[in-house]
């Protein structure tokens, strides 16, 4: 019974990890950009009360053990890198990408960080930057005389310049991919980070290598379903009482055995 008690407690907490996640995909179930997170669980070691024996000559022998789980563990988080609907917004510096890869931003610390959020703006100084006004690799400025800027497909960045009848060419937005991106750190804004188990980036001009294509005028929207969020926390919510079930009923088996005389 004390070990019921501690096999239900592993799986309380691994259910309230479970809910925590959840909590964080439906707060970001309006970020752009975001990836929903799932939790990954595991079994502990299981207590060998009786092993298994070959059996003898003369027949007998134990063909299966007696075993007992000790519960469950929170083995890791995963994110689904699925893509997440478009939205348009008819903003020239609002850019999506349509397949895989991820914008590449340098951060104020020099550190290069990636991101699947879109939504860029213009600092005074012309450069193309995030919202928080972290600059876009490779760095872009757009002249302050340039009008109907156009990003294609592919990454390069036009515009139309005075006492210039064609589009010139500003620059292009270069997109990387990740042998396993499922093993980029997040840092929050909207930010991952390269680690050694994603590998290191692999840049490429969008469309190039597998990588998605670049959308303009639209923004990714979070890859969150909140139907289904919901139907799990229903069932992680349940899981949770169960469990706590279980811690009931064997306290009420240890009473009993402590009322006995």
């Amino acid at each position: 019974m004390l070990r019921s008690l501690y096999t239900a407690a592993t799986g309380m907490d691994a259910q309230q990890t479970k809910l925590d996640i959840i909590a964080n995909n439906l707060a970001n179930a309006s970020t752009t950009g975001f990836k929903k997170t799932r939790a990954d669980f595991q079994d502990l070691l299981s207590e060998t009360i009786r092993a298994a024996t070959p059996p003898t000559a003369q027949g007998g022998g134990q063909p299966t053990a007696l075993q007992v789980g000790l519960g469950v563990r929170t083995a890791s988080s995963s994110r689904a890198f699925s893509q997440g609907d478009m939205i348009q917004t008819s903003n020239p510096l609002d850019l999506a990408i349509a397949g895989t890869g991820f914008f590449r931003i340098q951060r104020a610390n020099g550190d290069m960080a990636y991101t699947r959020d879109g939504s860029f703006r213009l600092d005074a100084t012309g450069r193309v930057v995030t919202q928080l006004g972290e600059v876009v690799e490779p760095g872009i400025t757009i002249p302050t005389d340039a009008t109907n800027i156009i990003v294609n497909a592919d990454g390069t960045v036009q515009a139309n310049l005075p006492n210039r009848t064609d589009l010139a060419s500003i620059g292009t937005i270069q997109t990387a991919s990740f042998v396993n991106p499922g093993g980029l750190e997040a840092i929050g804004n909207n930010l991952f980070l390269a680690t050694a188990s994603s590998g290191d980036p692999i840049v490429v001009k969008p469309g190039e290598q597998g990588t998605g294509s670049i959308s303009q005028g639209n923004l990714e929207a979070s890859n969150v379903s909140a139907v289904e969020e919901m139907i799990n926390m229903i069932t992680t919510q349940r899981n949770y009482e169960l469990n706590s079930k279980v811690i009931e009923s064997a306290d009420e088996m240890l009473q009993k055995l402590t009322q006995l005389r």
